[in-house]
């Protein structure tokens, strides 16, 4: 069965690139350039995993985390950061959203394709407490 995956990055040309990849590797992918659309086109218990950037214009990536959460609770939720900023990014999220996140949940631009598909291929895969 093909896994189904939302990608949200406000850069056309990372969300270009990242859906060529992953449907290259058999994903079934939605990708949307606007925070505030994608939240208003998602569907509840039809993806498999959510990728989205943190810092994009109207919305950041934690606070559409906290608005898709409230839509489907037990949708896994990754993250795309640059790595000059993941630990800051890491420990921003700690503290706003007040609940440890795994730190395999976040993927390091630049994205290296073999590492993309193993992290989310393993997120995937993981269950959830």
């Amino acid at each position: 069965m093909t896994k189904s995956i939302l990608l949200i990055d406000d850069e056309q040309d990372i969300t270009f690139t990242i859906k060529n990849i992953l449907e290259d590797n058999r994903f079934k992918v939605d990708s949307f350039n606007d925070p505030i659309t994608a939240l208003k086109s998602y569907r509840t218990n039809f993806y498999d995993l959510v990728i989205l950037d943190i810092k994009m214009s109207k919305m950041d990536g934690f606070q559409l985390y906290t608005k898709l959460r409230e839509k489907d609770p037990k949708i896994k939720i990754c993250f795309l950061t640059a790595i000059a900023t993941f630990n800051e990014e890491y420990r921003k999220i700690q503290l706003t959203l007040g609940k440890p996140i795994d730190k395999d949940y976040f993927i390091q631009k630049p994205i290296r394709i073999d590492v993309l598909i193993k992290k989310i291929t393993l997120i995937m895969n993981k269950n959830e407490e």
